[in-house]
This record gives structure tokens, C-alpha cells and sequence, in this order.
């Protein structure tokens, strides 16, 4: 890093597995780093052990970390804040934070998720609560485990900003994890919102046992499926080609580690949707998101068979074998979507 990086500082809002991994490559990488976060005890721990026992376990966090429950003081003096929350705390975290935030500092969102009032993604809240700051999102294949054991990964980060867009992938960037820059940032979060549904999907077709070919027809067409709907809001195409669509997508339905990839297997082993969450002990974003795409696709008619069937299963009673039956029953589709108009 650059030596008047060194000095500066960043704060992560946020102490679960992904903010956790995040500061610690800010930290790696020469910033004093700030790790906010609401339990006294995960605080405690980081400060003598070193170590997110709960969220990230088996991993060494670096000196230059401080972990914290001062939201004032985590933020003052800060060049850049990564939100790294649930969705459905994101707005009340982002307006705690209005009177300690300065113009000139860079809001980064990593959550992937939708709020339903309003059909709001995360930049959407940013951009309305602060609308002098430079905004960005990062996305992608980023299973925090593996990131904190410092296997190969890669992201997106996607602003309008360039500033932002390139101070970021400087900052992140290390020989274990390379940054992409996107300036579609509503596609790149439309993609890690949309993933988690079809992970969901993939858990389930993996406890019933559907072959390689099933799983592999699942996700390419869960990909035609997410990236029809992102188009319809504003998103080109070509971001679901990267790490933020297909990237995305291929390591949520197909990793074990994937929280909404877990909830589909135990419902698919007979578990109820309320156990599975119960037994998962983590937030599956891909619930709520299922929810708030379910009403929105029907409501503006944009065709989406597997959403419509996971819903029917998991809140409606439906079988599971409603699945396999949306892929082969719905309406003949081209194989790539966008390569020829509808219809022809």
C-alpha cells in the first residue's frame, strides 16, 4: 500500500462474517480500522484473543483492528464506512449514523438484500439519506470463511463514483483478493440480492437428490430468470455475465458454506421453513428477498417460474415437486436471455 494509505483510517459497521473479513484486509493492508458492532462479548473477545469466535472462527484479526460499540467515535475521522448488515436493520443503522457523518466520507454497502417499503436496495437508502456522499456496493463470490482463510477470491465494487470505485480497489486488493470495478452499481446489487433465492433452490434440488444436468438447468436458468427482472429495473445485461451475476450465483448454489443454500437443503429433507431458519442461527437474506420479489415480479409481469414455485412451496403448502415442475411446464423460452425479443 501506498504510504500515505498507512495512516488512514476506516471503519466497518458491522461484526458479522463478512464485515469481519472485510476489516481484516483493511487492516492488512496498513488502515487503522474500527469494527462497530453491538455485542459486548464478540468485542471483548477481539480485544484479548484476537479472534470473532462466533462469525468468523479460527481466524487471527489483525493488531490494527478495534473493535467497538462508540458509533461516534468508530465513525469520526473515518475515509470510508462499509455497512455490513443485515437488510432489515440496514435503514435503522444508517439513520443512527446521520449525525456523525461528513460529506467528503465514502458509504460502502456490502449487504445483499431488498427493503421491501418502497422496493428499496441498500444504495437507494444511502443515496436518500446522504445525497452529498460519494456511494458505492460491493458484490460477488465472497464466501466470508474461505475469504478469512485467505483462499482466492475476488469482488466487484460498482459506484458512479470513479474516485470511490478506484480508492476501493486499491484498498481491498491483496494477494489473496482482487477487486473489479462496475459503474452498474443497481446491477451488481440486484445480482447478490437475487442470488440468495436461487440458492435457496439449489439446496433443495441437492437434498432431493436431482442429478448434475438438474442442477446445472437450475442455475443457468435461475441466471435468465434474475437477470430479466434486474433489466426491467435499470440493470445492463452484461454485469450478470461477471462476478456480481453468474459469479455470484454458481458459489452460493453450490456451497455448503451458503446460509440460503442450507435453509433449501433442510426444508428439502423435510425440515419446515421456521426449523430450518431455527437451526441455520444466521440470517438467510434470501427469505425476505423471495417475499418482496415474489410481489414485485407479479405485480409489474415479469415472468418468473422458479420464484413463483419456491414461494408456493415455502409459504403455501405446495409440494417441492413444483420445482421440477416449473423448469417443464412453463412457457418455451430462448436459452440465453436478450438474444432474441420474446416470442420470436
Amino acid at each position: 500500500m501506498a504510504s500515505e494509505v498507512n495512516v488512514q483510517k476506516a471503519t466497518v459497521l458491522g461484526g458479522g462474517s463478512f464485515g469481519t473479513a472485510v476489516a481484516n484486509i483493511l487492516a492488512e493492508n496498513g488502515f487503522q480500522v474500527n469494527l462497530w458492532m453491538r455485542n459486548e462479548q464478540t468485542i471483548s473477545e477481539i480485544a484479548q484473543i484476537r479472534e470473532n469466535k462466533q462469525y468468523l472462527p479460527g481466524v487471527k484479526l489483525h493488531d490494527n483492528i478495534t473493535a467497538t460499540n462508540d458509533l461516534e467515535g468508530a465513525i469520526t475521522g473515518a475515509v470510508a464506512l462499509f455497512y455490513a448488515i443485515p437488510s432489515k436493520s440496514f435503514r435503522e443503522l444508517v439513520n443512527r449514523t446521520v449525525d456523525y457523518v461528513s460529506k467528503e466520507q465514502m458509504l460502502i454497502s456490502t449487504t445483499k438484500g431488498i427493503e421491501p417499503e418502497g422496493f428499496n436496495l441498500m444504495s437507494d437508502i444511502l443515496k436518500g439519506t446522504f445525497p452529498a456522499n460519494p456511494v458505492g456496493v460491493i458484490s460477488g463470490p465472497n464466501l466470508a470463511k474461505e475469504i478469512g482463510q485467505r483462499q482466492l477470491a475476488a469482488t466487484v465494487i460498482a459506484s458512479k463514483d470513479k474516485r470511490l470505485r478506484d480508492f476501493i480497489q486499491k484498498s481491498l486488493s491483496c494477494d489473496f483478493f482482487r477487486v473489479y470495478v462496475n459503474a452498474d452499481m443497481y446491477g451488481v446489487e440486484l445480482g447478490g440480492a437475487l442470488k440468495n433465492i436461487y440458492a435457496i433452490i439449489t439446496g433443495l434440488a441437492a437434498a432431493l437428490g436431482f442429478g448434475e444436468n438438474t442442477k446445472a438447468m437450475l442455475i443457468t436458468r435461475s441466471l435468465a430468470e434474475m437477470s430479466r427482472f434486474a433489466v426491467s429495473q435499470g440493470a445492463n445485461p452484461m454485469t450478470f455475465l461477471g462476478l456480481a451475476g453468474v459469479g455470484d450465483l454458481v458459489a452460493t448454489c453450490v456451497s455448503p458454506l451458503s446460509r440460503n443454500y442450507r435453509v433449501g437443503y433442510a426444508v428439502g429433507k423435510g425440515e419446515s421453513l421456521e426449523q430450518a431458519i431455527e437451526s441455520l442461527g444466521e440470517v438467510a437474506e434470501g427469505i425476505n428477498t423471495l417475499k418482496y420479489i415474489y410481489s414485485e415480479a407479479n405485480e409489474i409481469e415479469i415472468y418468473m417460474p422458479l420464484v413463483n414455485a419456491l414461494y408456493s412451496v415455502l409459504f403455501d403448502g405446495a409440494d417441492v415437486t413444483q420445482l421440477s415442475s416449473s423448469l417443464m411446464t412453463g412457457e418455451y423460452n430462448t436459452d440465453v436471455e436478450f438474444s432474441l425479443p420474446r416470442g420470436a
